[in-house]
């Protein structure tokens, strides 16, 4: 194809400590559903990964089970692998951080830095644990807050205030290793003079690189401008010893993200691509980078500062992502749904997943919640009764009546319609705008089993002069079905293939979808996916809490990553109102609700993310006449689940009731994402 596009796609390393969970898998598959589009556009699509293996917590923890780093790794690193693999990841290359090929290239690009001039040495000032003999990162010290004095806090930032500060302020500190004070020592540490590249980076941030409200959040750190990075870490460290630096080592985030060149440098090597096409300054080829918010500031203000330094192409596109909550919570091992993604593949497949999380996933850094209730009634309402249903209605008639043989079509426009939006699909699977792609499917979906309802081929079938109606009806019906498993191939590549099969087809490419079966022979129908139970969902939450009260570990978990995740936006009870937050939004969408003499259903964009808002205002407005307003909505409510789905907000009112209810409505200047104060 003359367009072909070259693309290169990584996804965030997960750090190797634990096992993969839900958290991880949410960003894979968000990666994966565009790496799979890209291939079945026909592009050119590699996507490498790697585990984050370097690291003081993985030195500590290799040492308390009597192994090397390099042993206890290796099996968490396998682990890893089984697990992205069972979730269908369409991982082409996956390797560790502490692989040859990446000591080469962090070698290579220090000494690019060094020969810029952008390496410095400065004395740093840090706590030191005497019994363990080592410096304190800032996770393992605690302390009083110099802000507030609230005790117990991490040595970065208080959770009780939110102050930031440095490790060295905290009143009283303690070692988390040896459970002593720690004494204060220098070192000399090395430093990236990212401080240099803050005119560079406000104009690369800007470049359309980043989702605007990235932009808009790594604006505060360039405007009060930039620090120079230390990317040293004192012996005893488990990574790559600095050249020609004694006792020194490179800061896991370092060396962290070279390992996607050197992930793709394997590759390439075994493959006979040139890695010099791909990452060299004019390339037109192209890279992604799909990470979580929380690691934004490596990826969009360090690493394309040390690749311009170093000669070496920015990335094309950063895409971040929010954190995944379960039931409108952190996750919490105590609670059952810190799920590990080996507990929930003991009990469902895959797929299911796959799809709740595209029907959520958009290009914003909103977080993503897992409503329990609502991912079993949507899996079940859309892939069971919408999709599937399709070929399970048709098929027994084309099977049974007509011995396997789809022959003419009806004409429907709707077979049309369905072959157009490919177009409009493409655009949004190629902007990540996966809720968008899903919401117009499933719309599509519902269209064809109206259509399939209206003709009632079961009917038709009964009198011989309409029977050749019933099998074009029919045939309508799995032409429709082979379309829209063709827009799903990206998130349900099980389902795609088990379809292919039925229908008697290769294997689906995008372009396909300008062409319909006729006088074709399918093979005979087995059901293609089934419904699940709530009560398989309770089992995985159940066999977390108890592998959470067999370990006795802490309540909540942190992150698994480099750098642990916190989740400064967690949703809160309305029992804090006080700390209400308000967001300006704009109703795309307003309808009735089948069932509810009051409420509305309200689609609405904030401004990064969408959400659906359950509101008791049909008496006092007409759906049509919202489509578009401004609103206010409580943006900080947990999601409540109501038997007409789930309501993840609150619009804002005012009135007695019944007719005379009026919507609060900000000023016409105000955007979607605003915050109202």
């Amino acid at each position: 194809m003359a367009d072909r596009r070259r693309i290169l796609v990584t996804s965030a390393l997960p750090y190797a400590n634990g096992a993969i969970h839900l958290g991880h898998i949410l960003e894979h598959i968000q990666t994966d559903i565009f790496v799979r589009f890209q291939r079945l556009r026909g592009h050119e699509c590699i996507y490498v990964c790697a585990d984050d293996v370097h690291g003081t917590a993985v030195m500590l923890n290799a040492e308390s089970d009597n192994l090397s780093p390099e042993a206890y790794t290796a099996e968490i690193t396998a682990n890893h692998i089984r697990d992205f693999k069972a979730f269908l990841i369409s991982h082409d290359c996956y390797s560790t951080t502490h692989h040859a090929e990446n000591k080469s290239r962090t070698e290579e690009i220090y000494h690019r830095l060094k020969q810029a001039g952008q390496v410095k040495k400065a004395s740093v000032e840090q706590l030191f644990d005497t019994q363990k003999q080592l410096f304190l990162a800032d996770r393992f010290v605690t302390g009083g807050c110099p802000n507030c004095k609230a005790p117990d806090q991490y040595g970065d930032n208080c959770d009780a205030c939110g102050a930031t500060y440095a490790a060295t302020d905290l009143l009283n500190p303690i070692s988390k290793l040896s459970n002593t004070p720690p004494e204060l020592r220098s070192s000399d540490h090395i430093f990236f003079a990212l401080s240099n590249f803050t005119d560079f980076l406000k104009e690369w941030t800007n470049s359309g690189t980043l989702h605007p409200a990235v932009t808009n959040k790594l604006a505060e750190w360039l405007d009060e401008g930039l620090q120079d990075w230390d990317i040293s870490r004192d012996a005893p460290y488990f990574g790559f010893e600095i050249p020609d630096e004694p006792g020194k080592y490179f800061y896991v985030w370092m060396d962290a993200p070279i390992g996607y060149m050197a992930t793709f440098a394997q590759y390439c090597q075994a493959n006979a691509i040139n890695f010099e096409d791909y990452w060299r300054p004019d390339s037109e080829c192209e890279v992604h980078h799909f990470i979580g918010k929380d690691i934004v500031n490596f990826h969009a203000l360090f690493w394309p500062a040390i690749l311009k330094t170093a000669q070496y192409r920015t990335p094309t596109h950063v895409h971040a992502h929010g954190f995944a909550t379960i039931n409108g919570e952190k996750m919490s091992k105590s609670k059952g749904t810190f799920i590990n993604a080996k507990t929930y593949l003991s009990e469902l497949s895959p797929e299911y997943l796959r799809y709740y999380y595209a029907s959520k996933l958009n290009p914003g850094v909103g977080d993503l919640d897992l409503n329990l209730e609502d991912f079993v009634q949507k899996s079940n309402s859309d892939l069971v009764g919408k999709v599937a249903n399709i070929a399970s209605r048709c098929a027994g008639f084309i099977n049974k009546q007509f011995d396997g043989q789809i022959k003419a079509t009806t004409g429907t426009p709707l077979l049309a319609k369905t072959q157009a939006a490919a177009t409009e699909l493409a655009s949004l699977f190629d902007a990540t705008e996966f809720s968008k792609a899903m919401r117009q499917i499933m719309g599509l979906a519902d269209q064809a089993n109206q259509f399939i309802a209206e003709q009632a081929p079961w009917q038709l079938i009964k009198d011989p002069a309409t029977r050749d109606q019933a099998e074009a009806v029919c045939a309508d019906g799995l032409n429709l079905f082979r379309l829209l498993v063709l827009y799903l191939k990206p998130v349900l590549p099980g389902l795609a293939e088990r379809s292919e099969s039925f229908l008697n087809i290769p294997p689906l490419s995008w372009a396909d979808h300008a062409h319909l079966l006729t006088n074709h022979h399918i093979k005979p129908f087995t059901p293609l996916i089934q419904r699940i139970e709530i009560d398989q969902v309770n089992a995985i939450v159940e066999a977390e809490r108890k592998a959470y009260a067999a370990n006795n570990e802490p309540q909540d978990a942190g992150s698994d990553t480099a750098e642990p995740e916190t989740d400064s936006e967690a949703l809160i009870d309305i029992d804090a109102f006080n700390a209400v937050e308000l967001k300006v939004a704009r109703i795309i969408e307003a309808k009735a609700v089948d069932g509810a003499d009051k409420l509305l259903a309200l689609r609405l964009d904030v401004g990064d993310h969408e959400r659906t808002v359950f509101s008791g205002i049909k008496a006092a407005y007409s759906p049509e006449d919202l489509e578009g307003k401004l609103t206010v909505l409580v943006a900080n409510l947990k999601p409540r689940t109501m038997k007409f789905g789930v309501s993840e907000g609150m619009v804002l009112a005012a009135g007695p009731g019944g007719e005379n209810i009026f919507l609060l409505s900000p000023d016409s200047g105000a955007k979607p994402g605003m915050t109202v104060s």
